[in-house]
């Protein structure tokens, strides 16, 4: 009996000798295998291993030993970018995890849905219920969103209390103009808040015939690093707004280039509004958003705009680069709203990635007024990673395999 308690005792030390020792080799959380970086801010575009730690990009190397990992993906034939950011969404009342994660977003901006009023109502009913980092425009219009004629009363009082609610709070990036017209006084009014914080404003420009001239607007009002949204949207009903492609010539306006050259930021922000008769002409006249995003909403992801890899997949085939497209969908867009720690893979850079697939096949991509262009590539999200977290895995390639309904059945935050 007493030879039988020895060899147990043996065995329990040995035991956890080996898991002590097999801890002590796990220098990493989690290390991603074989897959193809894209990394615009470093100029990375190769294949090379990636290591995680404690949140952090920890190790870009040519091959991490993976015995090195607590967890090990296998992106052998995929691509690994930084963590998506959609500059322009519409949440509303909507917590936006179950349209981001799987579409490679881990920070969405909502565009306008509070003000300095209603700020910190949205901020506890979504920012502090989001998986997703979910950072805002401010609605500079005050008193949330009531547009029209309102929109020209706009106070100093308004620009003031907005950049002050802005300098004290990290999740606000901007102020966000819904401008209708007839003249730039509510534009000058978001500028005012901007140089207050020194943020930058996002236009969503004009439901106003006649409209003002968008050349005035870009060289006398905007600032270099302030945001044009919606560049290729068509509003058909009132002849509402300045375009950037000349519908009659199907040439593109100088004005615009004009303005991107001087630092006018160019946004997609898809929505229900966008038009390929504008893309197309744009993109061949070498005319390239700077940033792209969705103006996500509960109706347009079930219309025109679907995801954010779907407005991706579009302007890959009208003839972005692969290069281009990551860049104008992580990096350009950290920079515009001044969150330089985002949308790169530096070590030590907060550990938000993207796993993603180009399928290759037949694919439609259509908006709302019926054009279809057919494509023959489209991005697929394989995996996301938020904060060095396997949020979202599609065909389980990690290894062990996350369990996020471990707990309650429910994945929690």
């Amino acid at each position: 009996m007493l030879k039988v308690k020895h060899l147990l005792f043996l065995f329990i030390v040995l035991w956890n000798y080996s898991v002590s020792a097999q801890q002590k080799s796990k220098v990493y959380g989690i290390i991603i295998k074989g897959g193809h970086i894209i990394d615009p801010k470093n100029n990375i575009d190769e294949v090379l291993d990636i290591a995680l730690n404690d949140g952090k990009i920890a190790l870009i190397a040519k091959n991490i030993n993976a015995d090195q990992g607590t967890q090990v993906v296998d992106a052998t034939g995929m691509y690994v970018a930084p963590g998506l950011i959609d500059i322009h969404s519409r949440l509303g009342s909507t917590l936006p995890d179950g349209y981001t994660f799987r579409v490679g977003v881990t920070t969405i901006v909502d565009a306008g849905d509070s003000d300095y009023e209603s700020f910190a109502n949205f901020k506890k009913q979504i920012i502090d219920k989001s998986g997703t980092r979910v950072l805002a425009f401010l609605n500079i219009k005050g008193d949330g969103y009531k547009g029209g004629a309102y929109e020209k009363s706009t106070g100093d009082k308004i620009a003031s209390e907005s950049a002050k609610l802005a300098l004290a709070n990290k999740d606000i990036v901007g102020f966000k103009i819904d401008f209708v017209g007839p003249d730039w006084t509510p534009v000058d009014r978001g500028v005012e808040a901007g140089n207050l914080a020194n943020m930058p404003i996002m236009l969503d420009g004009g439901r106003n015939h006649p409209y003002p001239s968008l050349k005035d607007l870009f060289t006398k009002h905007m600032r270099p690093g302030d945001i044009y949204t919606h560049t290729y949207t068509i509003i058909e009903d009132i002849n509402a707004r300045d375009m950037i492609v000349d519908q009659q010539t199907n040439l593109i306006r100088p004005s615009f280039l004009e303005a991107q050259k001087r630092g006018i930021i160019f946004d997609v922000g898809h929505g229900s509004a966008f038009r390929f008769s504008n893309a197309i002409p744009a993109m061949k006249a070498g005319f390239v958003p700077n940033t792209i995003s969705t103006d996500l909403s509960s109706g347009s992801t079930n219309a025109f705009m679907k995801d954010m890899m779907n407005v991706m997949s579009k302007f890959l085939g009208m003839g972005m680069s692969l290069k281009e497209v990551v860049k104008a969908s992580t990096w350009s867009p950290a920079k515009a709203i001044k969150r330089e720690e985002l949308g790169h893979l530096s070590p030590g850079a907060i550990a938000d990635l993207v796993v993603f697939s180009l399928r290759e096949g037949k694919f439609g991509f259509y908006e709302t007024a019926g054009y279809k262009m057919n494509g023959i590539k489209k991005f697929e999200c394989e995996m996301t990673i938020k904060d060095g977290r396997i949020v979202y895995d599609l065909n389980g390639i990690a290894t062990p395999i996350n369990n996020f309904f471990r707990e309650g059945n429910q994945f929690r935050w």
